[in-house]
């Protein structure tokens, strides 16, 4: 009976490790899998605002963040947490409807909204430059003139 039982405790250890075995392979699969950048689909609807440059969206006389700027946002504070070197400048823009007074208000409160949100996602604020442009109008397509424009240096 010593015979069977050391074999039986044999095969249960050999099945064991299998186990043991697959459970590892998988966990370092899935950690090899979401440890790779996914690069997002280029959204058509959103204007290009320049090599180097990212930019986040606004609605019409809005200042609170889209949905869709989370990816862009942490796209910039991943890269900015990466090395404590680099300065984030963020410039606000607006489009032309509206008083010149208002306008130049909701600009920076853009900026405001988007360094706010990379505080948070865990950007020093030394990291981060308000940078008002010389002109915040941003040109002829309202869409692309309301905007934040992010410069990762």
């Amino acid at each position: 009976m010593s015979d069977t039982s050391d074999d039986l405790q044999t095969y249960a250890l050999a099945v064991l490790a299998g186990v043991v075995a697959l459970v590892l392979a998988g966990v370092i699969a899935l950690a090899a899998a979401t440890s790779m950048p996914v690069l997002p689909a280029l959204d058509a609807a959103a204007p290009a605002v320049g090599p180097g440059t990212e930019g986040v969206y606004f609605e019409l006389d809005a200042d609170a963040l889209p949905a869709d700027a989370a990816e862009v946002l942490t796209r910039v504070a991943d890269a900015a947490r990466a090395n404590l070197n680099t300065m984030v400048l963020i410039s606000g823009f607006h489009d032309r409807s509206g008083a010149a007074e208002h306008n130049g208000d909701l600009a920076r409160r853009r900026a405001e909204a988007v360094r706010h949100a990379l505080i948070a996602n865990g950007v020093a604020p030394q990291q981060l430059v308000l940078d008002k442009p010389r002109e915040t109008s941003g040109g002829d397509d309202a869409r692309a003139a309301r905007r934040v424009e992010l410069h990762v240096q």
